[in-house]
Parts: structure tokens; C-alpha cells; sequence
């Protein structure tokens, strides 16, 4: 009897011993939140559409969170966090950890290293998520960056760290402000992870403080958005991918006036407009063919006329981005994480280039 009792006193002290600690949630919000480009009246909002009108069917898009971070400090050996979402399911061409999930990166050797993924719940009533993203860290201080979803929006976030550590709000660690605006491909459908997007992947990559405002499917140089940006007081530059959803046509009728409404607020910033990647659905499809090469020769006909008229506006050419082997999108359209990385060891080189000359580092 006592040796059974000896046992089970072992047994009890050992699952004390490997039992997590007890964790302590504390509102995201409370902390540093980056990659917004002007303040809204929810906390993880893109724009507030309560101030600003925005193009038809693209105001839930609004709501996403896509490329927002929160930014801090903990000395926590455990990182979990708690969300709400929307409850729709993941599309085609994305992962729920994409659409739903959190994505952490932490400060190492002055590089932002993965950590781990917040993975949200799937299948039933999957609004409401709850998820370890990293545990059993060594003691020491930390600097942590966590995407919140590329494809919904977050409702409410809590983190959670071990009962007895400490967790501060840090500072901004991107400097100046960087404007992407664009299709679904900056929006980062195909992406791996919440922080997989390229413009999230250029941020982390020059130290440059990116902002995402893609909008998937729904980016055609309307002026709504035009407004939006022009509003943006402290962007250093704009980079855009706006040639990928509209079709000829429309590239020709809206381009100067989507441009004329930035210059009215932005007489001097450059406005980098980069050429929408070559599609692989066009490798048979005569019709798609005939459609994507008309959109691209409209489009860098359209950026070259206004350049020589505008010395702050910039065409950047799309040409092998992806390669050739037909490994880097994951439906002929839009990029994975492979295609991403491609299409930024073309295109970042050429983007600080210009920002240089403008003293943007």
C-alpha cells in the first residue's frame, strides 16, 4: 500500500512538473499595432469605412487585417493567443492558417526568425480560435512580431503568456512608411502564412515599414481608392501593383485620373507602378493570351506616357519573375511563397534603388 501510494505521490509530482504554466491574456490592442496606413475606429481594420467611401463590394475587404502585425516584449517561454474571426471557410486558393491564422516571427541576431503559426479552428462554428504558437523558449527577453490573418477579419486578440512574465508594448521596429496597394496578389491569396505576403516578406527583408492595402480581385485604379491614398500624409512612396484586375480598357480610361487625385496630395513622391506578372493560364488559352497581353501593353504604355511628363513616377517591368519551370503559384495566377520570394529578388533591388534616390533607407 505505501509503495502504491509512493507512486502515485511520483506520478502527481511529475505531471505538476511538466504541466504548462498557468497563462495570463493580455488585449492585443493594449500593444504596439503596425501596418495600418491612417488610424480606424476598430483596432484591426485596414480603413474605416465610417469616414471613408470605398469602391462597391470591397468594404468587408476593408475590415480584413491583412498585413497588420502586433509588435512586443515578453520574457514569456510560452506564446499563445486567443482570436475571434468571421466564421466563413477558407477560399480556393489559401490555407485556413493563411485566411485565419496568426504568424510570429522573433528578433535574433538582428534577422526576424519564424516562430511559429497560431493555427485557427476549422470545420463546425470556426469564429472563435484559441492556440499555442510556440512554447518551451529559452529565459530572456524577446522581441515579437505577430501577423494577425491575411483574409478575414479579427473581431477581438488576446496573447497569452506564462502567469509571472512580463509582456510590453515595443516600438515600431519598421522605419519610414511604404504603401503597397493592389490585387489579390499583394493582397497574399496563395500565401503560406499571415506574414508570407511580399509586401510583409520586403518588409522584413529592408527594415522599411510596409503597408498592405491589397484587395483581392478588386484593385481596377478606381478613384475611391485613389482619395484613400491620396489622404496617406506620411507615406514615403507608393508602390503599386494595379495593372492586374482591370482589363485594357479600363487601364486606359482610369489611369491619369487615379494618378491626378495621388499628385493633388503627393506633388513630389514616387509612385512606382509595377507590371502585373505573366500568367500562367495564358501557356494555351489563346483567349487568355490575347487578354493579358493587351492589359500589360496598356498598362506600360499608360506609366511611360505620364513619365515623361512626371519624373517621380516609375515603371518596373514584371518580365521572369516567376521563372520557368511552372513551380511558383499554385493556380497559374497567384504566387506561393516560392513565387513571392522570386518575384522579390527581382523587384526589391529595383525598389530600394528608387527609394534611394530619395533617401528612403
Amino acid at each position: 500500500m505505501k509503495t502504491k501510494l509512493l507512486l502515485a505521490a511520483l506520478l502527481l509530482s511529475l505531471t505538476r512538473a511538466f504541466a504548462a504554466e498557468p497563462t495570463r491574456y493580455v488585449d492585443a490592442a493594449t500593444l504596439t499595432i503596425i501596418g495600418k496606413a491612417l488610424p480606424t475606429a476598430r483596432p484591426y481594420d485596414r480603413i474605416d469605412t465610417s469616414v471613408y467611401a470605398v469602391p462597391e463590394k470591397t468594404e468587408a475587404y476593408c475590415g480584413y487585417s491583412t498585413g497588420i502585425a502586433i509588435v512586443f516584449r515578453t520574457d514569456s517561454k510560452t506564446i499563445r493567443a486567443r482570436w475571434n474571426t468571421s466564421g466563413r471557410n477558407a477560399g480556393v486558393n489559401m490555407s485556413a492558417a493563411t485566411q485565419k491564422g496568426l504568424d510570429l516571427y522573433i528578433m535574433r541576431d538582428g534577422r526576424w526568425v519564424f516562430a511559429g503559426v497560431g493555427h485557427p479552428r476549422t470545420g463546425g462554428k470556426n469564429d472563435k480560435h484559441e492556440a499555442a504558437i510556440v512554447s518551451d523558449m529559452a529565459e530572456g527577453e524577446k522581441l515579437c512580431l505577430l501577423y494577425l490573418p491575411l483574409f478575414d477579419r479579427v473581431d477581438r486578440l488576446e496573447i497569452g503568456i506564462d502567469d509571472g512574465s512580463a509582456i510590453a508594448a515595443a516600438e515600431n521596429p519598421f522605419r519610414r512608411k511604404i504603401i503597397f496597394h493592389g490585387s489579390s496578389i499583394t493582397h497574399g491569396a496563395a500565401a503560406g502564412r499571415a506574414g508570407m505576403s511580399y509586401p510583409s516578406l520586403f518588409g522584413r527583408r529592408t527594415g522599411l515599414h510596409a503597408v498592405n492595402l491589397g484587395f483581392s480581385g478588386m484593385s481596377t485604379l478606381q478613384p475611391e481608392f485613389a482619395a484613400y491614398l491620396a489622404d496617406i500624409d506620411d507615406a514615403d512612396a507608393f508602390v503599386f501593383d494595379t495593372f492586374s484586375n482591370p482589363d485594357a480598357k479600363t487601364i486606359e480610361e482610369r489611369f491619369d485620373r487615379f494618378v491626378d487625385i495621388i499628385r493633388a496630395k503627393h506633388p513630389r513622391t514616387p509612385l512606382i507602378f509595377m507590371q502585373t506578372i505573366r500568367r500562367e493560364t495564358r501557356n494555351f488559352s489563346t483567349r487568355a493570351e490575347q487578354f493579358e497581353a493587351r492589359k500589360q501593353s496598356a498598362a506600360e504604355r499608360a506609366v511611360r506616357e505620364r513619365m515623361k511628363r512626371d519624373k517621380n513616377i516609375f515603371f518596373i517591368d514584371s518580365a521572369d519573375w516567376l521563372g520557368d519551370d511552372h513551380a511558383a503559384t499554385s493556380d497559374g495566377t497567384h504566387p506561393t511563397d516560392l513565387g513571392f520570394d522570386r518575384m522579390l529578388r527581382h523587384m526589391q533591388p529595383r525598389i530600394v534603388k528608387i527609394l534611394k534616390r530619395y533617401g528612403i533607407e
